[in-house]
This record gives C-alpha cells, sequence and structure tokens, in this order.
C-alpha cells in the first residue's frame, strides 16, 4: 500500500473485510475499455485481492504486474498466483519499465500527497489510448474518520496537530478539471451501504478501520495509550452506527472514482 508508517501492514486483518474492499475493484475495472498493447500495472496492489479480476479481464496475453511498499502485502499477493511480477516500489516514485496500457490503482492513492502532481506523471507512463483508473475511499468526513482525528487531537496533542490535517482525497470536480486536459475523463462517486458483522469485542466499524485509516494513529501510540484511544473510539461509533437486532451495522462509506483515457 502507499502509507508512510511505522509498521508494515497486517494482510489477515485487511483481508477480514475483502469482500467489502473488493467490490470497488471490480466497479472500476468494469468502466475500463478495451486497452492497446502493454502492461497492466496494479498500483498499490495490496494483498492482490485484485489480482485475480485483472487476470481473468485481459488474460495471459499481457502482464499483469502488482507495485506495493510493504513487503507483507507483496508475500500475500504473490499467494494469489495473478501475477507475472511483483515490485516493491513507493508509487510517488516509480516509472515504468516498458509500455504501460493500464495502470490500475484501488484504495491506494488517498495515502499520496499532491494528487495534482502525482496523477499527471502516472498518466504520462500510459501509452497512448492506455487508461489510468483509480479508486479512493471519500470518507474522511464521516464520523469513523472524523472521531479518529479529533480524539487523537484532544487526547494526544504532543503528537496530533488538527490544524495540519487537509483532506486528502478531493471532490469528484476537481479531479474532473485536473484530468480533462490530459484526455477523456470519467469520474463519479458512489456511497455504499456496506453490512458488517457482529464481533465479539468491539464495534465492528473498528473492526473495519483498524487495518487501515486507524493505522497511522495507533502507530504513534503506547499500547496504553491505544486501549484508552479505541475504548473511545468504540464508544463514540456507537452513538452513530447503532447495531441493529441482530448485532450487525449498516456502514455508509463513500469512494471516488476516475478513469482517464490519454
Amino acid at each position: 500500500m502507499g502509507a508512510n508508517v511505522a509498521s508494515d501492514w497486517d494482510p489477515q486483518s485487511y483481508a477480514r473485510f475483502g469482500d467489502l474492499r473488493l467490490r470497488p475493484a471490480l466497479d472500476l475495472l468494469a468502466r475500463v475499455g478495451a486497452l492497446p498493447e502493454g502492461d497492466v500495472i496494479d498500483l498499490g496492489c495490496g494483498n492482490g485481492a485484485a489480482g485475480p479480476a485483472l487476470r481473468t479481464r485481459f488474460g495471459l496475453a499481457r502482464r499483469v504486474v502488482g507495485l506495493d511498499t510493504s513487503p507483507a502485502m507483496l508475500d500475500a499477493a504473490r499467494k494469489a498466483g495473478a501475477y507475472d511480477a511483483l515490485i516493491r516500489a513507493d508509487a510517488a516514485e516509480w516509472t515504468a519499465e516498458g509500455p504501460v496500457s493500464l495502470v490500475f490503482s484501488n484504495a491506494a492513492l488517498q495515502w499520496l500527497p499532491r494528487h495534482d502532481a502525482l496523477l499527471p506523471r502516472l498518466a504520462a507512463e500510459l501509452v497512448p489510448g492506455g487508461v489510468l483508473a483509480v479508486q479512493m475511499p471519500r470518507q474522511f468526513g464521516a464520523p469513523s474518520h472524523r472521531f479518529l482525528r479529533d480524539f487523537a487531537a484532544e487526547m494526544f496533542p504532543d503528537r496530533f496537530d488538527p490544524g495540519a490535517w487537509s483532506p486528502p482525497v478531493a471532490p469528484p470536480v476537481v479531479y474532473h478539471r485536473m484530468l480533462s486536459k490530459l484526455g477523456r475523463v470519467d469520474v463519479w462517486e458512489t456511497d455504499y451501504v456496506q453490512r458488517l458483522d457482529p464481533v465479539a469485542k468491539g464495534h465492528p466499524v473498528r473492526r473495519f478501520t483498524e487495518s487501515t485509516a486507524m493505522r497511522p494513529y495507533l502507530d504513534r501510540l503506547t499500547a496504553a495509550e491505544a486501549a484508552e484511544y479505541v475504548e473511545r473510539y468504540d464508544a463514540a461509533l456507537g452513538s452513530a452506527y447503532p447495531v441493529e437486532a441482530d448485532g450487525a451495522v449498516l456502514f455508509p462509506f463513500r469512494r471516488v472514482f476516475f478513469t482517464l483515457t490519454v
């Protein structure tokens, strides 16, 4: 993945909600049309969840390459058996070694800054007619993510400055304006209503965020601080996302998508 946090990613925790995390990738892939010759790059491939779908869609005639910064995630991706090559590299610095027809990135680029510079650079790696296809969560104003920022700043002001935070993902119209001069752009946004199963301990939404959005906060806390922080977060989530009669939680989750054909 693309996060600059202290600890490596945990593929098992990330895969706990694999079906929910894969659905946006499949929705994005469905909007990718015919491609010219060239490699398919799964940028920020994580544990390789999208690899089989990319392989099925494009067959054996074209190379499917996964790229990620996390050794643990790359090890998990290798087990998917869908990639011709797996590369440990930062998406912010990656450059292609050969012709590329598709740069596909599902829920990774939100970890990287300066999209106004990053996205044109990625588009420049494509052959004519190639496609940049991106999905990113835009959940940062929802209670699930706002509580993480607010509680960290209140409880640990020596480490978390709320004034330093800015949304890592822009509204859809910003991406349309940013990319329209580079080619043909399609931008859309989807609110998924995710049903999270009951959990034995804590709130189901916390179990969803702890392997992704929560990681940069927990990585800067001691074990005792983390326990206090998680307890407060669980309690607040109970009010924002009430538990249904069967113990499940309905969790709205917003994601922004775009494809750019150069």
